[in-house]
């Protein structure tokens, strides 16, 4: 199959903006990279967007969008369609350029359990607005028919990973606000699944707290004490425990926020750190062999601290960021939905038994056209 120019973007756990990538794909392999973008929320878009997820945990009707929520989508769509036409008008690409575009939306439930996923934004709105094709919906075949619905990546992380050489297998590491990761070891499918809490858990505990958005560079973490005793508690929980595939909301474990809510900004950091990387070293216990090659993308891979606690407990495996290896971390997700909007548009799986654990490989997404 001939590629094409697709975009993606992606609006993830953590709240902090929208990614914009440009990949060239057939939705096998990858043809080529293009330019990424961001934009970023406003702190008022921020504090809508968190009112929002705190409604969407009634839900019980993923139609359903009432009072903030339906708020939120008209947000997310705005800013959605704000980056992309920044996106092309910096980067002088012609909107008839692009195939396809794929749009995540925003997570704003996720109850597998209950067969239920949430993902805001008007793809039909979006794809009027814009002109070209919009791929959106991507979770909801998968948890209808029995899958976890999360994660969504590993079939792109198995695009790149064919990309590299050296040995295996290899673990791709995304932290955002949930972190998740997929294995790969040659031409077996891929295994996939969320690992803990990722960067939420910290920039939650350091709003509440007065403090920064986030850990910048690991700086307070680095500075703080981790209380292990609290870490290896929380690390009991039967969802440690579970083999992949399995996956988490946001909100799944809010209420260590309060545990460590009487911390100081440094140990709080430092102890949430602690549990992200331990719960990492915790999956990797469950995959069929030992990775010889951690790569680590997404906002965690800029906290050095949590870098070096990756090292430590996933020794003697080698830990890279996605940027050390030629891929963009930050804009890695957003290349994915791109990849993704493409396998849509031509029938391709996007999800499998290893991945979501869903009883077959799935199709999934729906495809709006500019009318």
């Amino acid at each position: 199959m001939e590629s094409v120019r697709a975009v993606g973007m992606m609006s993830g756990t953590s709240l902090d903006g929208v990614d914009v990538a440009l990949i060239e794909t057939d939705g096998e392999r990858i043809a080529g990279f293009g330019p990424t973008g961001y934009r970023a929320y406003a702190e008022d878009e921020r504090a809508l967007l968190r009112q929002a997820l705190a409604e969407a945990a009634a839900l019980t009707d993923r139609r359903e969008r009432p009072g903030t929520v339906g708020q939120a989508e008209a947000l997310v769509t705005q800013a959605h369609a704000q980056a992309l036409e920044r996106f092309l008008a910096d980067h002088r690409i012609e909107p008839a350029q692009i195939a396809i575009v794929g749009f995540h939306g925003q997570t704003v439930l996720h109850r597998p359990e209950r067969r239920l996923t949430i993902q805001i934004g008007d793809g039909p709105g979006l794809a009027r607005r814009i002109g070209r094709p919009v791929a959106f919906d991507f979770r909801a075949a998968d948890v209808a028919a029995g899958g976890q619905g999360a994660p969504f990546v590993p079939v792109y992380h198995r695009a790149l990973v064919k990309m590299l050489s050296g040995p295996g297998p290899v673990a791709v590491l995304n932290v955002g606000g949930v972190a998740n990761l997929t294995y790969c070891d040659g031409d077996a499918p891929p295994i996939a699944c969320d690992t803990g809490p990722g960067n939420a858990l910290i920039d939650d505990f350091l709003r509440a707290r007065g403090g920064p958005a986030f850990d910048d560079d690991g700086a307070l973490a680095a500075a703080g004490k981790a209380d292990m005793a609290l870490v290896k508690r929380v690390l009991e929980k039967p969802f440690f425990n579970l083999p992949p595939p399995k996956s988490l909301d946001r909100n799944d474990f809010a209420e260590v926020a309060g545990e460590v809510a009487s911390f100081s900004l440094e140990d709080g950091a430092a102890t949430l750190a602690a549990l992200t990387a331990m719960a990492v070293a915790r999956a990797g216990l469950h995959l069929p062999r030992r990775p010889a090659r951690w790569i680590v993308a997404g906002g965690g891979a800029r906290n050095r601290t949590l870098m070096r606690l990756l090292g430590e407990h996933l020794a003697p495996a080698r830990v890279d960021t996605a940027d050390a290896v030629g891929w963009s971390g930050d804009a890695l997700e957003a290349q994915a939905f791109a990849y993704l909007a493409v396998r849509t548009l031509r029938g391709l799986p996007i999800t499998f038994p290893t991945t979501t654990g869903v009883l077959r490989p799935m199709t999934g997404g729906l495809v709006s056209y500019a009318t």
